[in-house]
This record gives structure tokens, sequence and C-alpha cells, in this order.
């Protein structure tokens, strides 16, 4: 097996575990991802499919990515960019299959359980897709467009893109649900939590490990 596949490999399976982790976020019942939190709260209202409303969200970000692509007349990136729909498309039909077969529970241990579970598939997933230096999830993909269009940090983007988001889903929750929908404290403890996971699983990526991605 050559470089090429192996991170190939570690690339689909990383979407795998990070889409089982989003879904785990949703069914934890106590604040969903910040990321998400827009089509969740949607969805909730109006009944329609969260991963058709994820997918419909992606789609934006894509087309966000393109048009500060375009205005820098970086036709390498608008091409990665491109190759975001399919993807996207594909995780979001992931999306629907975790979501149909994953029960939701309403004891408070059994839902940090799935919480920590969430936390830890998703903080493992988005590193093993972003290390293999592929096509990146839209969500991962905008970030990255904004830092570079704005000159600031990946990390403070980051940040401030998920605050965008949670006041994003407060507003459309409070407006037409009259209460808050999707934002609790899973969702803070995600914003922290995925982090650590993320620095966590590329520390315990040693020399050996790395390794296995040689040809051999």
């Amino acid at each position: 097996m050559n470089n090429k596949t192996k991170r190939l490999l570690v690339y689909f399976v990383g979407l795998f575990i990070l889409a089982l982790g989003l879904t785990l976020n949703t069914k934890a019942n106590l604040g969903v991802s910040p990321i998400i939190s827009v089509p969740y709260g949607i969805s909730q209202i109006t009944g329609l499919n969260f991963g058709d409303l994820t997918f419909i969200e992606y789609v934006v970000f894509v087309f966000i990515q393109i048009w500060i692509h375009m205005s820098e007349k970086n036709k390498k990136r608008i091409l990665s960019d491109l190759l975001q729909l399919p993807l996207s498309l594909i995780f979001t039909r992931l999306l629907n299959i975790f979501s149909a077969y994953i029960p939701t529970s309403n004891q408070l241990s059994i839902q940090l359980l799935i919480l920590a579970m969430a936390i830890i598939c998703t903080g493992v997933g988005a590193a093993m897709s972003l290390s293999m230096q592929f096509v990146p999830n839209p969500g991962d993909g905008i970030v990255q467009a904004l830092a570079g269009k704005f000159n600031k940090s990946v990390g403070l983007t980051k940040n401030m893109f998920d605050c965008i988001c949670v006041c994003m889903t407060i507003c459309i929750s409070l407006i037409f649900a009259h209460t808050i929908l999707g934002i609790g404290i899973g969702t803070v403890i995600a914003v922290l939590g995925v982090g650590r996971v993320i620095a966590l699983f590329h520390i315990c990526l040693n020399r050996k490990s790395l390794n296995w991605f040689k040809d051999k």
C-alpha cells in the first residue's frame, strides 16, 4: 500500500468518525456543536431533515470560499472548494444514517457519556481528516478561507465563527420557537473539548506511527 492510499484511507475513516461525533453531539440533548447549530435549530423548528439542512449550510460555506478565492485569484484553491460539494453530500448522508440508528436518552448520566463520546469522535475525526491535507470539510474550509482573507490566526477565526453560528441559532430559535434550541452546556464543552482532543491526538502521533505513511 503506497503513501497516498494510506493517507486516503485515514482521511475517509476520519470523516466517518467525524460524522459519528457530530451526530452523537445532537443525540446527547445537551447542546450541539456550534458549526451545526444553525441547521439543527432550523430542523427542530420546521421538522425538515437535519442532514439535508446541513448540506445546504455546507453549500453556502463552499460558495463563500469560492468568492474569497476568486477575489484573491487563487484558482488552485477554487478547485479544492468545488470538491467540497460531493464531499458534503457524502458526509451529510452519513449524518442521516447515524441519526436514524442512534437513539437518544433523557438520563443525565447517559447524556454525559454520549457527549464525551461525541467530543472524542469529533476531535479524532477532525484531526485524522485535516492532518491528511486533502479536501477539507466545509466547516473547516470556510474558517481557513476567512483567516486568510482577514489575515487572522485560524484559532481566533474559528472562535469568532463559532460565536457567529451560536448567535444566529439563538436569534432564529427565539424568533420562531420562542426558546433556545441546540445551545447548551454541551455546546460550551464541545468548543473547549474538541480542540484539546485534536491537540492530544497529534501528540500521540509519534515518529513510530508516522512511519506507517512511508512507502515501503
